[in-house]
């Protein structure tokens, strides 16, 4: 009997210490750690996009968000808040220093904010690439992002006095004067102000959730993780070229040299460093976006088949019509289709935005591109600057001994023949038995209709129709 008890008080004692053993191993926590240290563009956002995914796989119980910045490209600071906000994971912000612009909307769609002591937040209006205030209709953009980030947070119940009152965990208001200078606030700021909040003032007005000296006092005291794990995302080096490489700017560059490339290669004959330029560029432009799931196969089809038509109605078809144009068409879709973020055809009202920017983006650059590559055209062989070592600048003067030695037979100049090919205006006639090139002085030629040999110029005959 007494052996009895002792097996029985045996495997109570190991269930007990075994489920010690798994209450100890679930208190344990995973927190991610996203560092936010450089100006939000589309390396940060491929950082955050890399750092949330992982995290999620991994299934961490927070992620922290390592900020300091001034600020960056508001189309990456939205896909950056809404990522935040479409996670399923808790994620709090540690304001290092500067949460300004564009870091400002990324803190407040964050479930918590906390700020180290001499940290701001705030000063998020949109400005141009040269510093200056935006038009109106990109701050009316900011300005609706900002509230509507706010009012995401939701509202806290309070009870006062046998009242029930709903208010925002962060006031709408205040994240639009984050933006507006026209936003008057009582007590928080003054018409004609953008405001800007320090670390006290964002604490007193709910738009920081504590005052913190170090990650670990977040986690240890405001998440009570008395054992924990901080892991800290590092992006590998082919994510960094990726994210750099589509940054908006170098985009704009790899556009140029795409257009500047093929302009230059119509200019010369055969394939030169024109061409290989311009292939460099598209591979660069594409493969970032591809490996980062917008870029789909039939972008880059739509993209390589406008390049081809353009070349096929420069060289084959005579003239410049519809394949051209569709050439064009085709080009300027194919690079601003690559830009938005779509499955197949599908796209809603948000990718319709973004596709007016990219398109404007495109047609700028292509634009600039052309009028770059004009100029060096009508620089090239002229004057003394480094363009003119680009051109053939020797003469074959007759001094030296150089003699023009006629290589066509003149004597067919006023014979008849036919027209061995379409000529549209250039091809091929039939005069006796020998074929010669020869282009149509007026208009296009059918093939088989009967022709005169009107005149020989540069080694090239001319040819009319005999009606």
């Amino acid at each position: 009997m007494k052996a009895g008890n002792y097996l029985l008080l045996s495997f109570l004692l190991f269930g007990l210490l075994s489920l010690n053993a798994e209450d100890s191993l679930a208190v344990r926590k995973l927190v991610y750690q996203v560092d936010l240290r450089d100006n939000v563009n589309s390396f940060t956002w491929m950082q955050v996009q890399k750092g949330f995914a992982q995290a999620e796989a991994e299934e961490a119980s927070l992620i922290l968000l390592d900020m300091n910045t001034y600020g960056g490209e508001v189309v990456y600071a939205d896909s950056i808040r809404t990522r935040i906000l479409n996670t399923e994971t808790p994620v709090c912000v540690f304001i290092n220093n500067n949460a300004a612009s564009a870091g400002a909307l990324i803190c407040i769609a964050c479930d918590k904010i906390f700020m180290r002591s001499g940290a701001v937040i705030g000063a998020s209006t949109v400005v141009d690439q040269s510093g200056e205030v935006a038009p109106d209709k990109y701050q009316s953009y900011m300005r609706g992002i900002i509230r509507a980030t706010a009012e995401a947070q939701g509202k806290d119940t309070l009870i006062a006095g046998g009242d029930t009152m709903y208010v925002w965990k962060r006031d709408p208001a205040i994240a639009e004067a984050m933006v507006d200078p026209d936003v008057e606030i009582p007590g928080v700021i003054e018409k004609g102000k953008v405001l800007t909040f320090t670390a006290t003032e964002a604490l007193q007005n709910k738009y920081c959730d504590a005052i913190v000296q170090s990650k670990e006092e977040i986690l240890e005291t405001h998440y009570g993780y008395g054992d924990y794990e901080l892991k800290v995302f590092r992006a590998s080096l082919k994510d960094k070229i990726s994210g750099r490489l589509m940054g908006t700017a170098l985009r704009a560059i790899l556009i140029m040299i795409i257009v500047a490339g093929i302009w230059f290669e119509l200019q010369s004959p055969g394939i030169g460093f024109p061409s290989v330029a311009a292939g460099i560029a598209a591979v660069l432009y594409f493969a970032p976006l591809y490996l980062d799931g917008l870029v789909q196969y039939w972008e880059i089809i739509l993209f390589i088949a406008g390049v081809i038509l353009i070349f096929l109605e420069i060289f084959v078809i005579p003239g410049f019509g519809i394949a051209g144009i569709l050439g064009i068409l085709a080009v300027v879709l194919g690079l601003s289709f690559a830009l938005v973020d779509n499955t197949g055809l599908s796209f809603d009202f948000e990718g319709l935005d973004v596709l007016g920017e990219a398109l404007l983006l495109v047609i700028l650059s292509m634009l600039i591109a052309f009028i770059i590559s004009l100029w060096l055209t009508s620089k090239i062989g002229v004057g003394k600057g480094v363009f003119r070592h680009l051109a053939l600048e020797s003469v074959q003067e007759r001094e030296a001994g150089y003699v023009a030695v006629p290589t066509t037979d003149t004597s067919v100049i006023g014979a008849t023949g036919l027209a061995a090919t379409d000529l549209r205006p250039s091809g091929k006639v039939r005069i006796g038995d020998v074929l010669y090139d020869a282009v149509a002085e007026f208009g296009y030629i059918e093939k088989g209709k009967t022709i005169k040999v009107t005149r020989l110029e540069n080694a090239q005959f001319y040819v009319e129709e005999l009606k």
